[in-house]
């Protein structure tokens, strides 16, 4: 499998970068409050199916609420920022780009990798961008893991694992259905944190294999408006994979939203001179701890690389810089479509009982300095 790359300069190539957000939800707010720290963005324009949502929201931003085809259709507007739930990721993703403006979502990239690969397709042909969600890899915390992956702190990488669990979100969040529906679950809610960041340390993934499961345990909704509400799970809940990455890293992978409690380490990668106990991925500047052989305990690393201070649209940022001066972005479409893959072929495994080869392939991202 492979897809045309996205690249071309597109609409408006200097920045700031004009953006119409289409959905403002719960992940909203987060873009909403980062927006005054990105110089090379502008919020110009909200829609949202709640058109009474997003007149309030449109009205303490200052900016104009519209509906969804007006906005695509703004000159107002460069890039859209796609808020919207999973199941719409493509859809919104293709009208925008049929539109001729470049893109950037919030994970997955879209349910499938059938649903994304006519995405990117179209941006290559159009000579546009799309761009994808998780961008924390690019916070002081993982930036600093590869940093010192990269330098050789703990000699070559031999094994990366990861351990993230929870109840599961119908314990806080006031609408969670749609993570028990498909384009949720654990793995592909919170698996683009985590494979991303393995992506990024150590390349591409080649195979995979792993079991999943889901458990009879009714899911109840215990906050806001909806308390109360059974939730139908349509996806398994529990998942446990072994990836092979192309530079022979193995990387085991637990998410689950069955677990109570735990005291399994999150997220740790192990080489012949030491161990990383990583930041996590969920996060923009958790601390990175080092392990050595010499001292086989763990110490707080300074901070050496990635974005200061940052938070959600980060990447949307660094890919507007990417526009004006025609280099690939780091938060890239085609590195989302490789961690979809690679969530698919999990998936698969699992239901097959059987090893999968990663079509795929993503260049490893440029490292961010630190700044």
């Amino acid at each position: 499998m492979s897809v045309g790359v996205e690249g071309g300069a597109g609409p408006r190539a200097t920045a700031p970068l004009r953006v119409g957000m289409v959905g403002v939800g719960n992940i909203s707010k987060q873009y909403l409050e980062q927006f005054p720290s990105l110089p090379d963005l502008r919020l110009t324009a909200v829609a949202d199916l709640d058109t009474a949502r997003a007149a309030v929201v449109a009205d303490e931003q200052g900016v104009q609420a519209l509906g969804v085809d007006e906005l695509l259709a703004s000159p107002d507007v460069d890039v859209v920022l796609n808020l919207t739930i999973p199941a719409a990721h493509a859809d919104v993703a293709t009208r925008a780009l049929a539109a001729g403006k470049h893109v950037y979502g919030e994970k997955p990239l879209a349910l499938t990798t059938a649903e994304a690969e006519p995405v990117l397709a179209a941006a290559h042909a159009a000579g546009l961008r799309v761009g994808s969600a998780p961008d924390t890899v690019l916070g002081t915390g993982i930036q600093t893991a590869r940093a010192a992956i990269d330098a050789g702190r703990i000699g070559t990488p031999v094994a990366a694992a990861v351990s993230w669990s929870a109840p599961g979100h119908e314990l806080w969040h006031p609408a969670p259905g749609f993570y028990y529906q498909p384009g949720g679950g654990p793995l592909l809610d919170m698996g683009p944190y985590y494979l991303t960041s393995l992506v990024t340390f150590f390349g591409s993934v080649v195979r995979v294999s792993g079991s999943t499961t889901r458990s009879t345990r009714q899911r109840t909704v215990a906050t806001g408006p909806n308390a109360g509400q059974v939730l139908p799970v349509d996806v398994d809940t529990h998942v446990v994979a072994v990836l092979e990455h192309e530079d022979g890293v193995v990387s085991t992978v637990t998410l689950s939203f069955e677990v109570w409690a735990t005291e399994s380490p999150l997220f740790e990668v192990h080489g012949t001179a030491g161990s990383l106990s990583v930041a996590d991925p969920n996060r923009f500047s958790d601390p990175t701890r080092i392990a050595t052989a010499q001292d086989r305990t763990f110490h707080e690393l300074p901070v050496l690389a990635g974005h200061r201070d940052a938070g959600r649209g980060v990447g949307l940022a660094d890919m507007a810089r990417a526009i004006a001066s025609g280099e690939p972005h780091r938060a890239s479409g085609e590195l989302a479509f490789h961690v979809l893959d690679v969530m698919e072929s999990i998936a698969t495994a699992g239901r097959e009982r059987t090893v999968v080869e990663v079509a795929s392939r993503a260049s490893r991202p440029a490292a961010v300095p630190l700044g």
